[in-house]
């Protein structure tokens, strides 16, 4: 029996006060009536991408693995089908991006980004920004553990576009301002090979080339600041996991208490007619492989 499909938004036109600048792709924010006055942003697809049903499937993967990530819906504006992911701010609290943490805790951090695409956006300044932004180092450590998180699900789902706008902290707007949490995680757009086409996914899953597509990704946050690219999200985890085993611990056991066809039926609960079957069948063997090497090339007993 086939899973329930995931349930369709929509959103009317009145809805949609507001227009969002960041980033390269359509969306606007809206407020949704009686739905507790938290706003979402809906975003397009860009033509024949996939990144709405790969914002889906992502958010339901984190959610298999408990890692803390933003609501995502399945939506619908004036006869457009896109993703609606539910603000992380609101209620007192503002989020901080991940750029803006690393020029307050770095004095030397070259925040002149050119699309996204920094050197000096390492892990290890990441590590420290943290380190530097939170008042103990309980929260610190709890933060850097959380965002090792992330980056095993980007590993997971092949997120190519961890930027430093693409995490970032929770602010207090309270009287005393206080940074409180690493915000959960968002914007898994450009992730489960959403830019290609189904010729293409069906060649690459004929010749058995999945794991050539997922080693050759390049990933947004870089192993150092000599480097002219970044490591693919699955080698970023590889390369920092049997370093760091204390901030990774915590997500890789998750990854035991995952099933294969738990994955599977979050890729089939996207309605039929949002995914193509090329683009189903790749996005599981995608993460299949991502699964398995990460089972297989770290575990720490």
């Amino acid at each position: 029996m086939p899973p329930v499909a995931y349930p369709i938004f929509e959103i009317l036109p009145e809805w949609a006060p507001q227009t969002e600048e960041m980033g390269s792709k359509s969306k606007f924010w809206y407020l949704q009536p009686g739905d507790a006055e938290s706003y979402w942003l809906f975003k397009y697809p860009r033509s024949e991408r996939g990144e709405h049903w790969a914002e889906k499937i992502a958010a339901e993967v984190a959610g298999l693995l408990e890692i803390p990530c933003a609501r995502v819906e399945l939506a619908v504006s004036q006869g457009e089908r896109g993703s609606a992911t539910e603000s992380l701010a609101g209620h007192n609290r503002v989020l901080i991006h991940g750029n803006e943490v690393l020029t307050r805790a770095l004095s030397d951090y070259d925040s002149k980004e050119r699309n996204f695409h920094s050197a000096d956006h390492t892990l290890e300044n990441i590590w420290t920004a943290l380190d530097k932004t939170f008042e103990n180092s309980e929260e610190a450590e709890d933060a850097k553990v959380q965002l090792a998180e992330y980056l095993v699900l980007d590993a997971i789902i092949g997120n190519t576009d961890r930027h430093s706008e693409n995490w970032g902290t929770l602010l207090s707007e309270d009287a005393d301002r206080r940074v409180e949490s690493l915000s959960p995680s968002y914007d898994h757009g450009s992730s489960l090979g959403r830019e290609l086409m189904d010729e293409r996914r069906e060649r690459l899953l004929t010749d058995d080339r999945i794991g050539w597509y997922v080693e050759r990704g390049r990933g947004q946050i870089y192993w150092d600041n000599v480097s002219r690219r970044g490591p693919s999200p699955l080698e970023l985890v590889r390369m920092a996991a049997p370093r760091n085993p204390d901030l990774f611990r915590a997500a890789i056991s998750k990854l035991y208490n995952l099933d294969e066809l738990e994955l599977r039926q979050v890729v089939d609960s996207i309605p039929e007619d949002w995914m193509t079957p090329a683009a189903r069948n790749f996005a599981f063997e995608l993460m299949r492989y991502s699964y398995k090497q990460l089972r297989e090339a770290i575990w720490y007993g």
